[in-house]
């Protein structure tokens, strides 16, 4: 069993249970349609992606605040990192970015590398529908930092990489690139602003 700040995860042989957690900071019955609504929709989602050809694992059941799935066997990228799989990344990302969804939370620890060889992506628990160039480049600009915090001494590389594949499935990348490059530029003004 793993606890997240949104949701607990529990194994139970091929399947997995994802039980969003009630906040009691919420009027309970606000909390209770909050919770059954985001879990539809991480669902609905799941299935849209996986449908536009972005593995995802497959909804077993949907049952008020619990989403049951397929468990995906095999290796947590953000501990295998690698260029060519950043490349990969990319690629899944620029269909998700085309079909228009918004993952939300792309990192590392959100993609897993299948015993097969083929890359998943998980919890999608913060997805959702936009096809906008500045959610697209907030995705991305996600990936970047994720990557700067696991993989510094890679980060040129592994970028580069996911640029390519992201480029490659995504006709107006390009927009959204640098749609990326003035996210960080914000940053990094809100940052060194914060230090006057």
């Amino acid at each position: 069993m793993i606890q997240c700040a949104e949701a607990i995860v529990e194994f139970r042989g091929s399947l997995v249970y994802k039980r969003r957690i009630r906040k009691r900071y919420r009027i309970n019955e606000i909390d209770e349609r909050i919770r059954k609504e985001r879990t539809r929709a991480e669902a609905r989602i799941m299935s849209e992606a996986r449908r536009h050809g972005v593995p995802t694992p497959i909804i077993s059941d949907v049952m008020d605040h619990v989403l049951v799935m397929e468990r995906i066997e095999g290796a947590l990228v953000r501990d295998i990192m690698t260029p060519r799989i950043s490349e990969r990344i990319g690629e899944l990302a620029g269909i998700l970015h085309r079909s228009g969804i918004i993952h939300g939370d792309l990192t590392p620890s959100n993609i897993i590398l299948s015993h097969d060889g083929r890359l998943y992506l998980i919890d999608f628990g913060l997805a959702y529908f936009d096809s906008s160039t500045e959610s697209r480049g907030v995705d991305v600009h996600v990936y970047f930092q994720s990557l700067a915090a696991t993989h510094a001494s890679s980060l040129t590389e592994l970028r580069e990489s996911f640029v390519k594949g992201y480029t490659r499935t995504l006709p107006d990348a390009p927009d959204v690139l640098a749609r990326v490059a003035e996210i960080e530029r914000r940053g990094r003004y809100v940052v060194r602003k914060s230090k006057l």
